[in-house]
């Protein structure tokens, strides 16, 4: 099997002493400010290193790779930090030992998107750094790309169809066989459209009108995918 990013930071940790680990944290820090500001094309390695208030050098040493290195770095740390945030709250809404009552499926399904969108506000970097990956793929590194998703959307997203297998299995949807589909067409009918309407949490919508995009995302999943009788087995016709 390969690598994970956890099996690598734990490496990391044995290999370089804490003296040193804590150094290339507070770089990586730092250039998270300024990678999310400027993006991964127009930030400079000595853009970098003066945000961070250190040489070109002392960065260089740390991170050899250079700004590809270092971005890497900054998108699997932050990502992970998402990724465990988001599996919380995902634990935390939808127990899978414990299902929703079907009166109250409605109720979950908002509160896990309400949930998911407020990560926007809690890891405003992070939100800064996804929106310049997607607006600067073709400069960002193959490799960056791919450690980004499988470090935070490949493991939500599986999780998220997890939880919509458990939900189905409840008897309170009908995935049609394809959890994934429903996963992805949850996420992207509550959570992507917050993202699209305030940009990455940019510009963050009234509180009435958050709620109002994530209900209806909710309800709109609910026709295609919710059950008419809850608790019968087999494909039936969704919800009006």
């Amino acid at each position: 099997m390969g690598e994970t990013n956890e099996s690598r930071r734990a490496q990391a940790q044995r290999e370089v002493s804490p003296r040193k680990l804590a150094k290339q944290m507070a770089i990586a820090s730092a250039s998270c400010t300024l990678f999310g500001r400027e993006g991964y094309a127009r930030a400079s390695v000595d853009a970098l290193a003066a945000e961070a208030g250190v040489s070109t050098r002392t960065l260089y040493n740390h991170f050899p790779g250079g700004k590809a290195q270092l971005f890497q770095t900054v998108v699997n740390w932050t990502s992970t930090e998402v990724r465990d945030a988001q599996l919380a709250r995902l634990r935390a809404v939808l127990d899978p030992e414990r299902p929703p009552r079907p009166e109250d499926l409605e109720r979950d399904l908002v509160a896990l998107a309400r949930a998911f969108v407020g990560l926007m506000a809690d890891y405003p970097n992070h939100f800064a750094l996804v929106r310049h990956i997607h607006a600067e793929a073709d400069h960002v590194p193959p490799e960056v790309l791919k450690a980004w998703y499988e470090a935070g959307p490949g493991p939500v997203g599986r999780a998220v169809a997890e939880a919509m297998t458990g939900l189905a299995d409840a008897g309170l949807l009908d995935v049609h066989g394809d959890a994934a589909m429903a996963a992805a067409h949850f996420m992207a009918l509550t959570s992507h459209t917050i993202v699209q309407f305030t940009n990455y949490g940019v510009h963050p919508l009234p509180p009435a009108e958050t709620d109002r995009l994530i209900r209806g995302g909710v309800a709109a999943f609910l026709r295609a995918y919710g059950r008419a009788d809850p608790g019968a087995t087999g494909r039936v016709s969704p919800t009006s």
